[in-house]
């Protein structure tokens, strides 16, 4: 009996994979006249966002790891 493995188990396409193909199809078609950054944006723009999250989140660690050491030096 071979095992058999759903679009679930396997991680599948995804919401942003299938909005990607969909505007792709759309643009090759003619029906959309988007610049081929916003076509793609479903691929890039989480990775961005991502990465902006993760600079706020460096930066604000940043500011407090110096503010704690401020504190420890007036000791």
């Amino acid at each position: 009996m071979a095992k058999q493995t759903s679009a679930a188990a396997s991680g599948g396409i995804g919401f942003t994979g299938l909005l990607a193909v969909a505007f792709i199809v759309l643009k090759l078609t003619g029906a959309i006249s988007w610049s081929w950054w916003w076509v793609l944006a479903p691929l890039w723009l989480p990775v961005a966002l991502l990465l902006v999250f993760a600079a706020f989140a460096f930066i604000y660690t940043g500011i407090k790891m110096r503010n704690s050491n401020e504190d420890l030096h007036q000791w």
